[in-house]
């Protein structure tokens, strides 16, 4: 991770096959495409690997989750839960959507916990966005059972989990819908770009209109379509769809990178007793992209990352104190600040975002640091970079 270290000749190609067109819109115009459609190709390899009915390609992550949220009816005044610790656009997309952020606690998986997912319900509650933070998966047996039972939505937020697994269940496939993100950073790279995979035809239905302006897609003349819908335009472009094609071709090869790398590291600081790994429920399953791991307080995190940087160890996260990936940092969030008034911001009961109390969350996070795996490494960059990450913690 990321995907766009393994760019290459096929990556070109590719690109190069859109380009002899000079055609980058995903839809309709038959007659100039001469057989090129690489956001169906990317769509339908998705709908293979993760043997789900439906895969539809957005432009975003974002977008994904937005359109999402929307093509499963959520909206104006319905309550969402959802991680203090996530990317922020995992919170964002609900409160776009007129929706109500809850924000519950997270326990050693770095995911939602049962427990507080369960103390976060109320009678308005319609959905749970579960987030597969850093390629990993939270308690999923525990928390699908859970929303069986309340009748609620699950919905993966799988934007840093493609390749990941529950029990050979590929993560963003064991909800009603998951979410993928395609950046510049992910695992797999089309520069920009996300999906909506699903089992349901009408979410499916609902998610490709959504995303470009209502339109029904039928037949093949633009001018014709139906408009049954409101929609947005959230259309990936065939250049970014080309790039995606190439990259899941990589897929297999990407995660057996990631696990080696992170096997050789995790097993190098095992005998460190003052680390703590994130619990995995199912090891086999983790994409890899990260080795996260908790200290014994957090002053003792804050002090083991300042030393790897000073060593030059690059890709470790602190997250509590990153901008993008934890609430306390949210400022626009939790005083929903925008250019515009926001729909959400309409509810008379909103909670108050800028008192939210989440003890639990704060005491993992605050000793959590993360380590990025990287696809680049040689052998001796693997072994240098536990050198230094064993000398910070004044290990030989």
């Amino acid at each position: 991770m990321p995907g766009f270290e393994l760019f290459g000749a096929e990556e070109r190609q590719e690109v190069a096959d859109v380009m002899a067109n000079g055609f980058t819109f995903r839809y309709n115009f038959d007659g100039m495409r001469n057989g090129r459609w690489k956001a169906a190709e990317m769509e339908r390899m998705l709908q293979d690997r993760l043997q789900v009915r439906h895969a539809h390609l957005v432009s975003s992550g974002t977008a994904a989750l937005q359109t999402a949220l929307a093509a499963s009816g959520i909206g104006a005044g319905d309550e969402v839960i959802v991680p203090p610790f996530t990317f922020v656009a995992s919170v964002e997309a609900i409160v776009m959507a007129g929706a109500i952020p809850v924000f519950a606690e997270i326990d050693d998986t770095l995911c939602l916990s049962p427990e507080g997912i369960e103390a976060a319900i109320t009678p308005r509650t319609r959905a749970v966005n579960l987030v597969h933070m850093c390629g990993s998966m939270g308690r999923i047996d525990q928390i699908k059972a859970l929303c069986d039972r309340h009748g609620l939505m699950l919905l993966e937020d799988a934007c840093q989990a493609i390749g990941g697994s529950y029990h050979g269940q590929p993560l963003g496939t064991l909800g009603q819908v998951g979410c993928f993100s395609f950046d510049s950073v992910k695992t797999i790279s089309c520069g920009e770009g996300g999906a909506i995979v699903t089992q349901s035809e009408t979410i499916y239905r609902n998610a490709h209109m959504f995303s470009d302006h209502g339109h029904d897609h039928l037949g093949n003349d633009r001018g014709a379509e139906g408009h049954p819908i409101m929609g947005l335009n959230f259309r990936i472009s065939e250049m970014n769809a080309a790039l995606g094609v190439a990259q899941l071709r990589k897929l297999d090869d990407i995660l057996a990178i990631q696990r080696r790398h992170k096997t050789m590291i995790k097993s190098a600081l095992a005998d460190i007793d003052e680390i703590q790994f994130r619990h995995l429920p199912d090891p086999a399953g983790d994409n890899a992209g990260f080795l996260s791991f908790m200290l014994p307080t957090a002053a003792r995190a804050v002090e083991i990352n300042q030393k790897l940087g000073s060593a030059g160890v690059d890709g470790c996260f602190y997250w509590y104190g990153n901008n993008w990936h934890y609430l306390k940092n949210w400022q626009h969030i939790q005083q929903l600040k925008g250019p515009a008034k926001l729909p959400v911001a309409l509810n008379s009961d909103l909670p108050d975002y800028r008192h939210i109390a989440l003890p639990q969350s704060d005491h993992i996070m605050s000793r959590t640091l993360s380590l990025l795996i990287k696809l680049s490494w040689s052998e001796q960059a693997i072994a240098e970079r536990i050198h230094h990450i064993r000398r910070a913690f004044g290990q030989n």
